[in-house]
């Protein structure tokens, strides 16, 4: 079943932003100051920014099966929740840890919207 241009909206939304997040992790000087603050070795940084890149890509196409769908809204879930850790231990500004708040309920709505369409 064909989904509507809002859900489309939002997938695009969350692949751009964990687009821009795996861009940081591995580009940006201060994020990667900043994960290295956290004690989160190099090579875990480097998984999670590939891992955001596939996550991305899953969800923007439409014809990816259902299964790895499934998996890449649980993987950018995961991501926004520990990027809400991580900003808070970290004592950044409110806005960092709203930002991703909002983005994992766009998570959850994309899926909420997912399932309802296609079960």
């Amino acid at each position: 079943m064909e989904m509507p241009e809002y859900y489309w909206v939002m997938i695009s939304l969350i692949s751009g932003m964990l687009l821009l997040s795996a861009w940081t992790y591995l580009f940006s000087p201060i994020t990667i100051e900043g994960i290295r603050e956290l004690r989160i070795p190099d090579y875990i940084r480097i998984q999670l920014a590939v891992s955001k890149v596939i996550a991305a890509v899953i969800l923007l196409i439409p014809i990816a099966p259902d299964l790895l769908r499934h998996w890449a809204f649980a993987g950018a879930g995961y991501f926004f929740i520990t990027s809400i850790v991580a900003h808070i231990v970290n004592r950044d500004t409110i806005v960092y840890t709203m930002i991703n708040v909002i983005f994992l309920g766009l998570v959850a709505a994309a899926q909420i919207i997912f399932y309802n369409i296609n079960l």
